[in-house]
């Protein structure tokens, strides 16, 4: 890098007549993307096709972005191979090779398909989370490959193609909850069924947004797990299943309304029982360990919570009074993640090109 940058500026100061066509390439050698993580409320699981294309109500889910992020480096190489670096590394000749298939399908949809070097670079594990970050990476290499593409696109469009990408190409087992939060940021209401999908923000002032943040937090349960196998398992009583994510829209509805009035306590108590309901879904939900430490944060004093994405692992949010964060650190010293709730405005950006 460092000669073929010493190379550009022996150019400029040789040829005026070329000066434009390399300071063009000089200047998109490195683009940057910022794409937040998530975290749901309530109604996850009802953003699956399965119920929510058939249900007359569709599906809903109530989520905030969150000022976690992945960021996407895309660079320009000097030649035609592509290069990726993420947990591992990869060096291929054709985008055919590549093996991160979010990667390598977002390659496909943008066209750029060739001498091109890719780094993610996650704040928090970038798979097995239930924070979204699998779509996270989807939605801010899209976002990175269209600009380097020369093309400035919208979160809707970004929020489809990571859908297309993972739900119609790769056929993984999951809702578009995860997409669209990325992509438009904020804290919202996101319905789902057969005419698409809707992002409605949810609006409460100031104070209110203050009080979740204080009062809302993130506890890392020590692993992670992968969605797709979670969601992937068959219910043995299918009506039950049914029933419960009919009950799971229907707090989702509540909880848009308990956020609205600023009834914090009423909405840890709903994370509660949303949790008693989502266990029932599949056998992998939950675990002995994850229901011990869950006994440990209401013994703390946490006023309801529950398992984030699929199950299975990743974080656990919970509610509390304002000091509910600082006694979990001190009380807690084997959970060596606890995080801050703090609401991200912006979904997938540009930050640097």
């Amino acid at each position: 890098m460092a000669l073929w940058f010493l190379l550009v500026i022996w150019t400029l100061g040789q040829s005026g007549t070329r000066s434009v066509e390399i300071d063009e390439a000089f200047r998109r050698v490195m683009i940057i993307s910022k794409t937040p993580v998530r975290v749901s409320f309530c109604g996850g699981g009802t953003d699956l096709d399965g119920f929510a294309k058939k249900e007359d109500l569709g599906g809903l889910v109530v989520s905030t972005a969150i000022s976690r992020y992945i960021h996407v480096t895309v660079n320009e190489r000097f030649d035609d191979r592509i290069r990726l670096s993420y947990s591992r590394m990869e060096t291929v000749e054709s985008v055919d090779d590549v093996e991160h298939d979010l990667v390598r399908e977002a390659m496909r949809i943008t066209g750029v398909t060739s001498g091109v070097e890719i780094t993610t670079i996650a704040d928090i594990p970038s798979r097995g989370t239930g924070l979204g970050s699998s779509s996270v990476v989807t939605v801010g290499v899209l976002n990175a490959l269209h600009h380097l593409a020369g093309r400035t696109v919208g979160p809707r469009q970004l929020a489809e193609e990571a859908c297309k990408i993972e739900i119609d190409i790769l056929g993984e087992p999951i809702g578009r909850q995860d997409q669209y939060a990325a992509a438009f940021g904020g804290l919202n209401r996101i319905s789902f069924g057969e005419k698409g999908v809707e992002v409605v923000p949810i609006t409460t002032d100031s104070e209110i947004v203050r009080r979740m943040e204080q009062e809302f937090c993130l506890v890392y349960t020590g692993s992670t797990r992968s969605a797709s196998a979670v969601l992937g398992e068959e219910s043995d009583d299918a009506e039950d299943k049914l029933r419960r994510l009919r009950a799971i829209r229907g707090q989702a509805e509540e909880a848009e309304k308990l956020i609205q009035s600023g009834d914090l306590d009423a909405l840890g108590r709903l994370l509660h029982n949303t949790w008693e309901i989502k266990k029932g879904l599949s056998p992998s939900v939950t675990n002995d360990g994850l229901d011990s430490l869950y006994s440990k944060l209401i013994d703390l004093g946490v006023t309801g919570g529950k398992l984030l994405g699929a199950g299975g692992g990743g974080f656990f949010l919970v509610h509390g009074d304002g000091s509910i964060e600082s006694r979990l650190r001190s009380s807690l010293p084997e959970i060596n993640r606890v995080l801050p709730l703090s609401i991200e405005e912006k979904g997938s950006e540009i930050i640097h090109s």
